[in-house]
């Protein structure tokens, strides 16, 4: 008998503007290095259908890869998935045996799968315990909450989010020691911010999770050792597409898209960064901080 967690749907951010900036061509090979819902695979191979193209997809997180092959099932062997870090792209690409590929994607968002699971503790919403990890391997939320240092963990919430109440709440957090859910967590982080804070319709809790889930996962050093992987995984003429969502995320691509740029290894294709419509983010509010950055690596 499926559980609740089987009805869960997740929807892709930016379909259309992925597919444009990718350039998918029918007959050639591409890889999703983040598949997570299996969304922005299922449309790509929805055209490669039409030809000889083939698709790599890979994801750290086992049950996401368990959901999207059922997704994907009906395309056969045109796909292969595979559970495997996005940092370690080289490897992974290097043992499927594959020829250099003609676009990279990569959606750096938490799917709805990972969020609305109350065992998975990305929610503080939800009450569950506080795990984290999108695999199974490190540390859990819980333990760097209850384990850091006061000074360590206000560092840890500022700097990866971007938290100027950072202090306090890591003072609150020491005082209410042992935390094991999320919603504990969410209701100490809630009540050490001032009332007036401005938090501009967000959550109090928000900036807080969200270095936890980057600190548990190690996500921005992932995705630093991701980039220059992804160029030299590329065929000349092939093409990079990145989905962030938030600051820090952002400003790592941005950082290395310029640095390919100057370098002479990439043209960007996205001068101003992409954003989805604002229909989009009506009917998918979870869309409301995407941004979209391509390059195109040179070369003939």
């Amino acid at each position: 008998m499926e559980g609740p967690e089987s009805k869960i749907t997740h929807h892709p951010v930016m379909v259309a503007e992925v597919l444009e900036y990718l350039k998918v061509q029918p007959d050639g090979d591409y890889l999703d290095a983040t598949l997570g819902g299996g969304g922005h695979a299922e449309a790509i191979l929805q055209i490669l259908a039409k030809g000889r193209g083939r698709l790599l997809a890979v994801d750290r997180d086992p049950q996401a890869i368990e959901q999207a092959r059922k997704r994907l099932a009906v395309f056969g062997e045109r796909v292969a998935v595979g559970e495997g870090n996005m940092a370690e792209l080289a490897r992974l690409w290097e043992a499927s045996g594959r020829r250099p590929v003609a676009g990279i994607l990569a959606d750096l968002g938490v799917s709805s799968l990972q969020l609305e699971e109350a065992s998975r503790g990305f929610s503080f919403s939800l009450e569950g315990p506080l795990d984290m990890r999108m695999g199974a391997e490190g540390a859990t939320a819980e333990e760097i909450v209850n384990r850091t240092p006061e000074q360590d963990l206000a560092n840890l919430i500022f700097k990866l989010g971007e938290e100027r109440h950072s202090r306090r709440i890591a003072r609150a957090i020491m005082k209410a020691r042992p935390i094991r859910t999320t919603t504990e967590l969410a209701q100490v982080v809630t009540r050490a911010i001032p009332s007036r804070a401005g938090l501009h319709h967000h959550h109090p809790a928000t900036r807080t999770f969200l270095a936890l889930r980057l600190a548990v996962n190690q996500e921005l050093e992932s995705l630093e050792s991701f980039l220059p992987q992804a160029m030299s995984v590329l065929a000349p003429g092939g093409r990079l597409a990145v989905l962030t969502f938030h600051s820090l995320e952002d400003r790592v691509v941005k950082r290395a898209f310029q640095q390919f740029d100057r370098e002479g290894q990439a043209t960007i294709l996205t001068r101003h960064v992409i954003r989805p419509s604002e229909a989009e983010v009506r009917s998918n509010p979870r869309a409301r901080s995407a941004k979209l950055r391509a390059v195109e690596k040179q070369g003939n």
